[in-house]
């Protein structure tokens, strides 16, 4: 698997994230032929090399041209986007980041999603930085982000609304679910539209993963600052298959009072809330009574959550946790037709081969109480199905 991982310790913004793209490998021309299936004009990038403290790194700039209404609302960039000739991914994943936009914006300034003006960001500017980011990605095949901390610089920033704190009220609300830090750079280091494409990309916030570097890139924020280079590192890399999740967490507790039958609902109500795992295990607490230890894996988002589930639906009053790094092998899912009809098979795979390939188990209960055929037999016969697939990727 492709990964980035974004060095944010000199913050990010829009045309940071677009210069470290380009300075990785990704052609200007590239961007251009792609941004102008966008009906969007009155605008042009500009790329120059300049350096940072020493460091040699890419500076892209949107350049507007002329008089141009900028304040757009979200009705305006939702027909902007659907009407591009884009690839559907891309418009996908542009209409999920500007709807998180507006939505975090009518939140900050007391109005609704539908009558927000992007006034402070600038619609082109901003429509031209997020969607050239998506563009880069996809060129170089990155199909996960992960990132540092962010550090979004201290002081104050001057916005349409008067002085503000930094991080800006619209900067930090978008950060809600990263990790974030401070320092005596009293600039605003992180921009809202670079705060909407780490928090909305990257998969998790920490150390650099494992991985083999492929390459790397610079961007150049508009500061040449003394304390540090003003850039947004990117670096590129190969997982060998392997999905790499820093924010995999275990709930625990142990529990020797419950009617056991309450355990069936208590597990559903977390698979359900999106757990990726969850397991009950015998133990022998103190004074040797019998209990069961119910442990529970997580993602960071769904922590306060899970830990709510069980407190609220058990006996207990206390959970415990830890972070866990996890290594997993990709996997996918694909109907094959069979002679029972279309049937859900998942692939394990590393990045050369098809490592296992079987049939869901839910699809295979279903064939066998629709005919009654024992269920061990269904799953014997599908499993001969998808062999021919079992070859180098």
């Amino acid at each position: 698997m492709k990964i980035a991982y974004l060095d944010c310790s000199s913050g990010i913004s829009g045309d940071m994230f677009i210069g470290a793209l380009v300075d990785a490998g990704v052609p200007l021309k590239h961007l251009e032929q792609e941004l102008s299936k966008i009906p969007l004009k009155g605008y042009n990038l500009k790329k120059k090399n300049v350096k940072r403290c020493g460091i040699k790194s890419v500076k892209v700039d949107v350049e507007l041209n002329g008089r141009i209404v900028d304040a757009r609302k979200w009705n305006d960039v939702q027909r902007i986007i659907k009407s591009s000739k884009l690839d559907k991914d891309i418009k996908e994943s542009g209409l999920v980041l500007f709807k998180e936009l507006f939505n975090v914006e009518a939140k900050v300034h007391g109005k609704g999603a539908e009558t927000t003006h992007l006034h402070e960001l600038g619609a082109v500017d901003c429509i031209v930085d997020i969607f050239s980011v998506l563009i880069g990605l996809k060129y170089l095949g990155i199909e996960k982000i992960y990132s540092s901390p962010v550090n979004v610089g201290s002081g104050t920033v001057q916005t349409e609304h008067g002085m503000m704190p930094v991080p800006a009220p619209a900067t930090l609300a978008l950060l809600k679910k990263a990790e974030i830090y401070g320092t005596d750079t009293r600039y605003e280091l992180t921009t809202p539209t670079g705060a909407l494409l780490v928090s909305q990309l990257a998969e998790g916030f920490g150390e650099m993963p494992g991985m083999k570097v492929t390459g790397y890139g610079y961007g150049a924020g508009r500061m040449n600052l003394k304390s540090m280079p003003n850039v947004l590192r990117i670096v590129t890399g190969e997982t060998g298959g392997k999905e790499l999740n820093e924010e995999i967490y275990i709930v625990e507790t142990n529990i020797d009072d419950m009617n056991p039958q309450f355990y069936h609902h208590v597990m559903k109500r977390l698979f359900k809330a999106g757990a990726l795992d969850v397991f009950l295990t015998n133990v022998i607490m103190k004074k040797q009574r019998p209990g069961i230890k119910l442990t529970v894996l997580v993602n960071e988002d769904l922590l306060e959550k899970a830990m709510d589930i069980i407190l609220k639906e058990t006996t207990t009053i206390g959970v415990r946790f830890t972070k866990w790094g996890r290594v997993a092998l990709r996997r996918e899912s694909e109907e094959i037709m069979t002679e029972f009809g279309k049937v859900k098979f998942k692939r394990v795979f590393n990045d050369k081969d098809i490592l296992r390939i079987y049939p869901e188990y839910d699809d295979c209960r279903k064939i066998a109480k629709k005919t009654g055929i024992p269920v061990h037999i269904v799953y014997e016969t599908l499993k001969k199905y998808p062999e021919g697939k079992r070859k180098k990727r």
